[in-house]
């Protein structure tokens, strides 16, 4: 081994989103509000579905946990990259890197899962609507949640470990504005193949399985619609989806983009566009998607606005 392979990396150099100084303070305050607005709508979801007696169902449960994974994976990557834009040298140390990937990879892939669990909850209120108290139990419930918080923690460990005991060069630059596994790996002096198979497949595999139960529940979703005789009842069965669905196309699609394609087709500016679409800006869109189009969570935010008006006289 030469001596090169022997330099220990100790921290690592993000070369953020631009190198242009006339817009750091631009894309500081763009993405400050963004980052709150984040915060602000995913804490506010997650008050909501645990406090209001009316959203104690399993479609807001899920929704609380879509929520609470929006929140993580921006919280990951939002205040480091929002320093970064502040400060002279945007390096990250080693360790924090690490952690930084490891809880990234654990929340986006929960949200596929999610997503997934979400989509059956739809196909089951709708297409079995007398069994669905009984069919979608508390204990599935948190199954259905559990299970992909487990799965995602056993892959995020597996990836960021593979990745971080293998051998860096003494060249620390990452291009990218947070440590993701696809710029890391060309950081290594060792071989990566087997690191970008493990990836590649598991990258599939999430998102064709996850999709794949999207689909065949949407599919028995719209055939159920179409032999409903009410079209109020068809616009609301329609209603009730269409906020999920939108949240699919937009979270899948990003992710289609980002991850299956082929390395050579890669650029740096779309994955940078990629990667602030999916981890800043869908995590704000996802609780106004769902407040704006869901009459329920409207309801409860009045209700929840005229009790603090009540507290404040």
């Amino acid at each position: 081994m030469d001596q090169q392979n022997l330099t220990v990396v100790k921290e690592f150099i993000l070369m953020g989103i631009t190198d242009r100084p006339e817009l750091q303070a631009p894309l500081f305050g763009l993405f400050l509000v963004i980052y709150v607005s984040s915060v602000v709508g995913n804490v506010g979801m997650i008050v909501l579905t645990t406090m209001d007696a009316r959203l104690q169902t399993p479609m807001y449960f899920f929704l609380r946990h879509l929520a609470f994974i929006d929140l993580g994976y921006s919280t990951a990557v939002g205040p480091k990259m929002l320093v970064n834009f502040v400060t002279n040298k945007n390096s990250i140390p080693f360790n924090w890197c690490a952690a930084q990937l490891a809880f990234f990879i654990l929340f986006i892939i929960s949200e596929l899962f999610i997503l997934s669990a979400m989509a059956y909850d739809r196909y089951v209120a709708i297409c079995n609507p007398l069994l669905y108290t009984v069919v979608m139990s508390p204990r599935l419930c948190w199954v259905l949640v559990a299970v992909p918080y487990l799965y995602s923690a056993f892959l995020s460990l597996i990836t960021t470990i593979k990745i971080f005991i293998s051998s860096f060069c003494g060249y620390n630059v990452i291009s990218h504005f947070y440590c993701d596994s696809l710029p890391l790996l060309t950081l290594l002096c060792s071989s990566t193949r087997e690191i970008e198979l493990i990836i590649l497949i598991f990258s599939a595999f999430n998102l064709v399985s996850s999709l794949l139960v999207v689909l065949v529940s949407y599919i028995l979703i719209l055939l159920a619609i179409f032999r409903m005789n009410s079209a109020e009842g068809r616009r609301k069965a329609f209603s009730t989806c269409g906020s999920h669905l939108t949240v699919v196309v937009v979270l899948y699609s990003t992710l289609t983009f980002m991850y299956v394609q082929p390395k050579s087709s890669h650029s740096f500016d779309t994955d940078q566009m990629a990667s602030v679409f999916y981890t800043l800006i869908i995590p704000m869109l996802n609780p106004m998607i769902y407040s704006l189009r869901n009459k329920e969570v409207k309801g409860a935010l009045r209700r929840l606005w005229k009790n603090l008006s009540k507290l404040h006289r």
